[in-house]
């Protein structure tokens, strides 16, 4: 038997969803090929890849939801399906030349860092080894399921799945349908779904609060001109990121969020008349202490004489139905989970052993909540970098304006690391600790700390996914490394 010899690469990234893909590119861009994509599944677009259930769509306007290098003048509409975007994530790989450095079903098992040389051993489980001087871990945050565990739901004879395994064998025409869930996903789905079934009855644990969504169509005159006119399609994308970002006072000030509170409950007042239902369908708590739903058609479908929503909560399942806690028993033929994903990154990770300095375990490090350093570094774990890591998300606005400018900081990280001949750059723990102290005080009296248990929270109340401010500060604070907070090892 021959010994399994470790391929070394300067540069290991760990995913080919957008932040794998942008810190690919941006590699490439300065000059640094030496790299490779460790792709666990056998196609990349992570989230687009993996959601593709009905009626899949982003929240985000397209022309910003897309890299600011690479931007796309035939978008066909202001909010794109999952079908459009997995297309532009396609053909972004295809122009700039990534598949020759992805490595498909090449799943992560383990990475250890080897203090003395500063490089990172990362072990596939294949067995496959790679020995890489700088580890980027763009795995995000939305790719492990979330489904609860239901009292007798191994009971169930129906089919039952999430909306992110999406079983399209199964014809939902005239079945008693149950749906699990009322977030980002479920009410996308839901609108689809409920023509064709017997009956939808929809569990919700709490209500959301939705705003309009634009849905119009970029005529065939306006993209010539995004085509022809570059510059155009960069002030239409550019007056787009102006008002979400806007976006973040109202959201993240209780005050100002009185406004968005106005708006939603205008359109929630026109679209329901029953007052009992349009009870059930209202926030008790503050604008954008949960995430801020986008929707046109969420609402009306609860007009339906065949959609039924329960808000009494699950009390068990049995062989065909659905028991509610008022002992209410609803028919059900399938269970559908629209019960988002897992944020905590010490869960996502699951069999993903990290091993830094000293034989530390990310995993260990991270038992009393995830945090890093802008998301990106992490005390312990030198040359390895997360993209949309720890209090990176947004409430507001694109998270790929987070990921380009985290994956440029990366990118100086390297250069100065190679430039100056360091083993490494390691944040020092004084550093991690100042920045996430002052994270957790400005995140106090924002929405966000307002009350309610949500997404962004792990169980003792710490957000821990929610950046508390606008992206141009994220921005800005990244514009060069702070040297002060990194020992410099040669």
């Amino acid at each position: 038997m021959t010994e399994n010899k470790s391929q070394k690469v300067q540069v290991a990234i760990v995913g080919s969803g957008f932040g794998g893909l942008c810190m690919a590119i941006q590699l490439q861009q300065a000059g640094i090929s030496d790299f490779v994509v460790l792709e666990k599944e056998g196609e990349v677009g992570g989230t687009w890849r993996d959601n593709d259930y009905p009626g899949a769509a982003c929240d985000v306007q397209s022309h910003l939801y897309s890299f600011s290098f690479a931007g796309n003048p035939n978008w066909s509409q202001r909010y794109p399906g999952w079908q459009e975007i997995q297309t532009y994530i396609h053909d972004t790989v295809e122009h700039y030349h990534l598949r020759q450095k992805i490595l498909f079903n090449a799943t992560v098992m383990a990475a250890e860092l080897n203090e003395a040389s500063g490089r990172w051993l990362v072990t596939l489980a294949d067995g496959r080894t790679f020995d890489t001087q700088f580890l980027v871990q763009a795995t995000g945050p939305l790719h492990h399921p979330s489904i609860p565990n239901l009292p007798g739901i191994e009971r169930f004879k129906g089919e039952a799945f999430h909306s992110a395994c999406w079983n399209h064998e199964v014809d939902l025409t005239d079945k008693n349908v149950v749906s699990i869930g009322t977030g980002g996903s479920a009410i996308q789905y839901i609108p689809e779904i409920a023509p064709q079934a017997k009956k939808l009855t929809v569990f919700q644990r709490s209500a959301a609060w939705v705003l309009a969504r634009d849905e119009r169509r970029y005529s065939a005159l306006r993209k010539k001109l995004f085509k022809w006119l570059p510059l155009l399609r960069k002030l239409h994308r550019l007056i787009i990121y102006l008002i979400n970002e806007s976006r973040v006072l109202p959201i993240s000030n209780p005050k100002m969020g009185k406004i968005v509170r106005a708006i939603a409950l205008k359109d929630l007042y026109k679209t329901i008349v029953d007052p009992a239902l349009r009870e059930k369908l209202t926030p008790d708590y503050m604008v954008g202490c949960k995430r801020i739903l986008i929707s046109n058609r969420y609402f009306p479908t609860f007009n339906r004489d065949n959609v039924e929503l329960v808000t009494s909560g699950i009390k068990e399942v049995r062989e065909s139905s659905v028991v509610d806690m008022d002992g209410n028993e609803h028919p059900a033929d399938c269970l559908v989970y629209g019960t988002g994903f897992i944020s905590d990154p010490r869960i996502y990770m699951k069999d993903y052993a990290v091993k830094g300095i000293g034989g530390r375990d990310l995993r260990e490090d991270w038992k009393d909540g995830a945090e890093a350093y802008y998301g990106i570094c992490i005390n312990g774990y030198p040359n390895l970098f997360q993209l949309v890591g720890p209090n990176t998300g947004l409430g507001h606005n694109s998270v790929i304006f987070m990921i380009e400018n985290q994956v440029q900081y990366v990118l100086r990280a390297i250069q100065h690391t190679l430039e100056h001949q360091l083993r490494f750059l390691h944040l020092t723990a004084d550093a991690q600790k100042q920045f996430n102290d002052d994270l957790q005080e400005r995140l106090k009296g924002t929405v966000w700390e307002s009350g309610c248990n949500s997404w962004y929270q792990q169980a003792d109340g710490r957000n821990i996914v929610i950046w508390p401010g606008t992206t141009l500060r994220y921005q800005h604070e990244l514009r060069r490394i702070r040297l002060q907070d990194f020992d410099q090892v040669y």
